[in-house]
This record gives C-alpha cells, sequence and structure tokens, in this order.
C-alpha cells in the first residue's frame, strides 16, 4: 500500500540549489542560512505532469549544423515607448523572455500595461495575465491610461497548465505575466512563489517562448535587498532583466538593464509618473540640473554616459571642520571608497589638510553613478567648498584622477562636450589629452589639463 506521507527537500533561495538535508551554507553558492524546505512529488511513470505535457513544438526535433542556422537580423518589436526600446538594445526581440523587477507601488504593472496598449494598436496579438488584480480592477487601470486596443485581451488566471493550454491554442505575439510569483503548476507541490514554483514556471515559459516564438514580459516581485524574488536561476534563464528603481512617493523612476542577450547592460531609461500613467524624459541632463543654485561654493557639474547616453550631474560637496578625531565621510549617489581616495590624493599632492574637516558629497537627481570620469567633478567640488569659491556656473568638467594626481582621458569625450554645448554650458575642463583629439563645438570652449594643480589654478591656488 502505497505511503501518504510526503516526500521533502530544502532548496536554496538564492541559487535553486537542491539537497535531501538542511544546511547552514548552501554547498553551490556559499551563501548562509538560504535553505528552506518544500514538498516534492516524484511522479510516477507516464503521468501527466509538467514534465510530460506537450509544449507545442512548431518544428520538428533534429541536430542542425551551423550553416544551416538563419542568420538574418532579429525582427524586434515595437512597444510604442522609445525609452523602453533602447534599454532594450532596439525593440524586444521576438519570442524572447525578458523579467521586470523592482520595488512594490514603483510603476512595474502600469509600464506593462501602456507597453500592452502600444502594442495592440500596432496591430499585434497581445494578452495580458494577472494573478493580482481582477479583470475590473484592470479595466479601471486601462480607462486612465488610455489603453483600450480592440486587440489587447485580458486574462485572470494563476494555473499556469490552463495558461500553457490556452497560449498554445491562441498564438499571441506578446504576453505579460503579472506575476510569476502568482502562477503555479498543479504538478510540483509548492505554494505558489516558492523556489520551485518560480523555477518550474518560468522553464515552462521559456521552453513556450523558443519553441512557439511567443514573446513573453513577466514582473518579478523583489527582496528586501532589491533583488528578483526566488532562485537567483531565475535570471540566468531569461534573456533580459530590468529593474525599475526610483522613490514610490517621488515621480522619477529609472529603468535600469542588469542583463540583455541581444544588447547593451549599460543603458538606462528615465520615466516620469503623471496621472495618466507613465511619460518618457527625453532630455534626462536638464532635469538632473533642474535647481540647481547659482554662484554657491561646492557646486560643479560634471558628465557621465550611461550606455550611448551622455548625462549632466550636479556634484555638491560640503567640508567643515570636524569636531571629532576622526572626520567624517559620506557619499550619496556614487562609492564613498572613491571619494575617500580622492580626499587623500588632495591631501597628499595639494596640501590640503582634510583630515581636519568632514565632508558630503552629493550627486543631484538620484541616480547612482560610479563612473571614474566623474572624479575631476568631485575634486572640483571639494576644493571649491574648502576655500568657499564658487566656480562658473557655466563650466562642466570631467576626467579621471590617478593617485599621483595626473588627470587620464576617458571615453566618448567628444559626446560630453556636445551636451554640455547644448545645455549652453561656454566652457569644458577635460583631460588634456582629450582635449587635443577632439573639435570644440561652436560657443564651447576647452580647458585641457594634466593634473588636478592645474585645475586648482581655477580657483586660485
Amino acid at each position: 500500500m502505497p505511503s501518504n506521507r510526503k516526500k521533502t527537500a530544502f532548496f536554496c533561495q538564492s541559487c535553486g540549489y537542491e539537497s535531501a538535508k538542511w544546511t547552514g551554507q548552501c554547498p553551490s553558492c556559499r551563501e548562509w542560512n538560504t535553505m528552506v524546505e518544500e514538498p516534492v512529488k516524484i511522479s510516477a511513470a507516464g503521468s501527466k505532469g509538467a514534465a510530460g505535457r506537450t509544449s507545442g513544438r512548431m518544428t520538428p526535433m533534429r541536430p542542425v549544423r551551423l550553416s544551416e542556422v538563419d542568420d538574418t537580423r532579429e525582427e524586434r518589436m515595437q512597444t510604442g515607448l522609445p525609452e523602453l526600446d533602447r534599454v532594450l538594445g532596439g525593440g524586444i526581440v521576438e519570442g524572447s523572455l525578458v523579467l521586470v523587477g523592482g520595488d512594490p507601488g514603483i510603476g512595474k504593472s502600469t509600464l506593462l500595461l501602456q507597453v500592452a496598449g502600444n502594442t495592440a494598436t500596432a496591430g499585434r496579438r497581445v494578452l495580458y495575465i494577472s494573478g493580482e488584480e481582477s479583470l475590473r480592477q484592470i479595466k479601471m487601470r486601462a480607462v486612465r491610461l488610455g489603453k483600450d486596443a480592440e486587440t489587447l485581451r485580458f486574462l485572470c488566471e494563476t494555473d499556469l497548465e490552463e495558461v500553457s493550454d490556452l497560449l498554445l491554442k491562441e498564438r499571441p505575439e506578446l504576453v505579460i505575466i503579472d506575476s510569476i510569483q502568482t502562477m503555479f503548476l498543479g504538478s510540483v507541490q509548492a505554494a505558489p512563489g516558492s523556489v520551485s514554483q518560480v523555477r518550474e514556471a518560468t522553464g515552462l515559459l521559456l521552453r513556450l517562448a523558443k519553441e512557439n516564438g511567443i514573446t513573453f514580459l513577466i514582473i518579478g516581485h523583489v527582496t528586501k535587498e532589491g533583488t528578483v524574488a526566488g532562485p537567483r536561476v531565475l535570471e540566468h534563464m531569461v534573456d533580459a532583466v530590468l529593474y525599475f528603481e526610483g522613490d514610490r512617493y517621488a515621480s522619477y523612476r529609472i529603468l535600469r538593464c542588469v542583463k540583455n542577450r541581444f544588447g547593451s547592460t549599460n543603458e538606462i531609461g528615465i520615466f516620469e509618473m503623471r496621472s495618466k500613467g507613465l511619460t518618457e524624459v527625453e532630455n534626462p541632463s536638464e532635469f538632473m540640473l533642474s535647481g540647481r543654485p547659482v554662484g554657491t561654493s561646492g557646486s560643479v557639474v560634471t558628465c557621465s554616459m550611461e550606455g550611448t547616453r551622455p548625462m549632466l550631474t550636479e556634484v555638491q560637496a560640503l567640508v567643515c571642520r570636524t569636531n571629532f578625531g576622526y572626520p567624517k565621510r559620506q557619499a550619496t549617489g556614487t562609492d564613498g571608497g572613491r571619494v575617500s581616495v580622492l580626499m587623500a590624493v588632495l591631501e597628499k599632492r595639494l596640501g590640503i589638510p582634510l583630515s581636519q574637516f568632514d565632508a558630503y558629497i552629493n550627486l543631484a537627481g538620484g541616480i547612482r553613478q560610479t563612473e571614474p570620469a566623474l572624479d575631476l567633478g568631485i575634486v572640483l567640488a571639494i576644493m571649491s567648498s574648502y576655500r568657499n569659491i564658487p566656480m562658473d556656473d557655466r563650466l562642466m568638467a570631467f576626467g579621471e584622477v590617478g593617485l599621483s594626481g595626473e588627470i587620464r582621458s576617458v571615453n566618448m569625450a567628444e559626446q560630453r562636450v556636445q551636451e554640455a554645448a547644448k545645455l549652453g554650458f561656454t566652457s569644458c575642463l577635460l583631460p588634456k589629452g582629450n582635449a587635443s583629439r577632439i573639435k570644440a563645438p561652436e560657443g564651447i570652449r576647452l580647458i585641457g589639463v594634466s593634473g588636478i594643480g592645474e585645475a586648482a589654478d581655477l580657483l586660485g591656488r
């Protein structure tokens, strides 16, 4: 007589490693206290489970030679949001699986509902599947966003096996899953959102995407650490991973790509949340510099590259004498360790006694940037605050600072200078190696420097 006792196993919440017994440290990823116990079902031979279900393969399985593979350019699906298309490398590759993560209330569902409406308006067959909201709730949001295309259809279902049968029957071109943590497979005896369910559900969607050419956009919840909830293998299975960042109580949102098999991972898109949904910020440099003080010490404009996009950012520094034996160093929006190194270079090479002063560095705008080209702007802001001498409001500076005080060349200098000229800056302080190789746009003067001593002369040493 068969036993009714369920078999359990332990799974790592970080990497998905399976073990027959609990261990404090995962043998695979070496993370501590990530093993959780979940039930496991052993399917009998011939049973119809998730592994035995047909995936609707359109072509027979057979090995092929590399010469037989069609190497024509992948067709991309336009989302109607140029910012999202640029982050994805020009649009969504058909038959791909894209994961979108973000904090609760940040706007993930709003973003993908806008994508669904725009794509359906363009004449494509789109299916929006929600496991978190009712059809009435979805309609209320769609009416508010103005997305009521006739080819856009909705479904409220969490049983992925039923969803799979429907997809093979309807053959939509784009499917949006909201969210992957609410979907479950009846053949996996674990709670929805568990490691086993998320892994198996994503595996089924991956097979549907690759074998039938269906494009999937799936929403994933995030943990308190900011990573997608579920096994880490989830991010390895999908073709692209996008994170929607920002303060839910602020209006601006940042869409950052951390993985993309079909494009760059350095691109970001900036959106603003309004009553009619998310709108694109076409000129992020302008909004990053909005509200900038004029004639104030400790404020310098610098430029960083986010993929192929130059972004002007205001660096603010506040240097004041410390009341303690150990000076305080605090950096917001950039690497605090790098700021400490730059302050040590200033003290050693220029003799500025910064060890007696507290220093607070802030990159205005709420976007975290760590590019080495920000070094010169941070150094100038610190010197400006220390000497209480304002920098020229129409000057932009960028360049990498070495430990010897030298200013090294950076890439894409011409694009940075052009962005400064477009926003009305009249002078640009940059590495001498870059200044000798680019032509100054009309209305802007290039100032090439080879060391921080030359840069300090602008403040009157």
